[in-house]
């Protein structure tokens, strides 16, 4: 049952969910087009608790696994953000936005003709191991207390610092798909792939490196089921695939 208050604001009047003591874990999968604190405002509404956080963000175009603590567990997020990440995602060769993904605008391009499928799997060989990755300047890292991407927004220049990650497994899913766009004026070259990386490497900026052979951009996120094993501390991993920041 709901009821207004005198902002027309609809009240929930039904009673707070009882919930396990100590709180828990919930394994969210977050749909495309909503934001991870869209996930969290929402959550708060229901279990009625403003102690909610989760263990790392998923772009909004994103869909994946996002991992929740209620009440006294947000506690384990701590741990559970130093896990290793299972992404998978489509690149998207010669073309480049203002965001480095699909719902930026597209501001470059770049031909394609000449880059062969050796080319893009040397490209991809080069960028697994350990890297030195500058994240995106839309990306959730706070500069000064604000959120880069909210900088960026206001009409800011945002340079982030690089910092170390390591992708131990960057792999093309099935044979890159050369397509014509633009009406046919400018071709493309699409790869599905998969990435095992540490946490805080992002995907976006992975696809904007120039190892690539050409401008690229992310252009979709898929969803992987969720594969629980055991991390170094002795805790369940939850491994979560989706672009995210990550």
């Amino acid at each position: 049952m709901t009821a207004r208050t005198g902002s027309s604001r609809p009240v929930d009047t039904r009673p707070a969910p009882a919930l396990p003591i100590g709180g828990g874990l919930l394994l969210v999968d977050k749909p495309s087009g909503c934001t991870s604190h869209d996930v969290v405002g929402r959550l708060r509404h229901v279990l009625r608790t403003r102690r909610i956080g989760h263990a790392g963000t998923l772009d909004p175009m994103a869909t994946g696994l996002l991992v929740l603590a209620v009440d006294r567990s947000t506690k384990l997020l701590g741990h559970l953000s130093l896990t290793d990440k299972t992404y998978l995602a489509t690149i998207r060769l010669g073309q480049q936005t203002d965001t480095d993904d699909a719902d930026g605008l597209i501001v470059a391009a770049s031909p394609v003709d000449s880059i062969a499928d050796g080319d893009i799997a040397a490209g991809v060989a080069a960028l697994t191991g350990p890297l030195l990755q500058v994240p995106s300047s839309v990306s959730a890292i706070k500069v000064d207390g604000r959120r880069a991407y909210d900088r960026v927004r206001a009409g800011e220049t945002v340079e982030l610092a690089a910092r170390p990650v390591t992708v131990s497994r960057f792999e093309i899913l099935g044979a890159p798909r050369r397509l014509p766009v633009d009406g046919g004026r400018q071709a493309v070259i699409d790869l599905d792939v998969a990435v095992d990386c540490t946490t805080g490497t992002y995907i976006r900026s992975l696809a904007a490196e120039r190892e690539l052979g050409a401008f690229a951009v992310y252009s979709r996120a898929a969803i992987l089921p969720m594969q629980v094993r055991t991390a170094p501390c002795g805790l369940p991993r939850a491994d979560r695939a989706g672009q995210g920041d990550g």
